[in-house]
């Protein structure tokens, strides 16, 4: 095995190592590479607890956007996460949101907490592409735009139903993300702003922005970087610490069937459970580089993820007297 790396390191089991022991015989390309950086980055500022946060909203959380591009024509994706369900209905001309395209909303979600505005404004493309560590290009700016139409022209759909008592509690909600945007598609990423005049400003829709701001997510924003290009372990990463922050106690979850893990991420079909186990496994080493006190593993029977509490994001460390 070859394995060449650089950058920060920690006192932990370096993150080399640890996915040297999930994937098989492998090369780490420069890409690679930056990503190990990345991880022992993660690590380091979890350690002295000087974590970035970013936030999303619930609903993208517990049910994932679709990871790769689907079939055309394809304008509706579902997923189910027990009582929640998420439909997100594509624009007919820009199609479904996917991919890197989830993102977007986080980054949007993270800048109305910040701002504490339902109207949120930033100066150029390149602060987001290099809040999410994306190079600065042409091919990167064309993918940022693609996404904001993806994302501006699609409709969520959002419930839940639950028990109380006797009766059922039945919640519904229809939105778009957005109600209005006035982006600068500038020919380069980094061109500098004219004016006050050429500032991005979105209006979040109402009922997005209510739903961040009722049930801010937060997260680690370096870890969102440094998995923004793998969006199935991203998903993963981040229901994780969602669930595992709100866990008492060691909880099963299955990870086939109708309510099962499968069904909540937005991860590709696999044709065999033994290939979704088998990339579910994968996934969870890549997390665990990131996040070492992670307790999600998968049961002996391979039939359910077991998770325990834990905390991916931990209280900032008090500054010296």
């Amino acid at each position: 095995m070859n394995v060449r790396s650089s950058g920060p390191r920690c006192g932990l089991e370096s993150a080399a190592s640890i996915l040297n022991g999930v994937h098989e015989d492998f090369w780490i390309s420069k890409q690679g590479s930056s990503k190990i950086d990345g991880i022992e980055l993660v690590r380091i500022k979890r350690e002295e607890r000087k974590q970035r946060l970013c936030f999303s909203s619930r609903p993208f959380v517990l049910c994932g956007l679709p990871v790769r591009k689907p079939p055309a024509g394809q304008l509706m994706h579902e997923r189910r996460n027990g009582h929640f369900v998420l439909q997100i209905t594509g624009h007919p001309t820009f199609g479904v949101p996917f991919g890197q395209d989830r993102i977007v909303p986080i980054f949007l979600a993270t800048l109305a907490v910040q701002q504490k505005s339902q109207t949120i404004r930033f100066r150029t493309a390149a602060e987001m592409l290099d809040t999410f560590g994306m190079h600065r290009g042409g091919k990167e700016y064309r993918r940022l735009v693609a996404a904001f139409e993806r994302i501006f022209g699609a409709t969520i759909f959002f419930g839940s139903d639950s028990m109380t008592g006797r009766a059922r509690v039945v919640q519904r909600s229809r939105f778009n993300f957005l109600s209005e945007a006035q982006i600068w598609y500038n020919r380069s990423p980094d061109q500098r702003v004219l004016g006050d005049e050429f500032e991005n400003v979105i209006a979040l829709s109402d009922d997005f922005y209510d739903e961040v701001v009722r049930h801010p997510v937060p997260n680690d924003l370096d870890a969102v970087k440094t998995l923004a290009a793998s969006p199935a372990i991203l998903d993963l990463y981040m229901w994780l610490s969602y669930r595992c922050f709100k866990a008492e106690r060691a909880e099963s979850i299955p990870i086939f069937g109708e309510f099962g893990l499968a069904s909540q991420l937005g991860s590709v079909e696999y044709s065999r459970p033994r290939r979704f186990r088998a990339m579910l496994d994968q996934w969870l080493g890549t997390i665990r580089a990131l996040w070492p006190d992670c307790p999600a593993r998968i049961s002996v029977d391979g039939e359910c993820l077991i998770v325990a509490h834990s905390e991916a994001v931990l209280p900032l460390q008090d500054p010296p007297p």
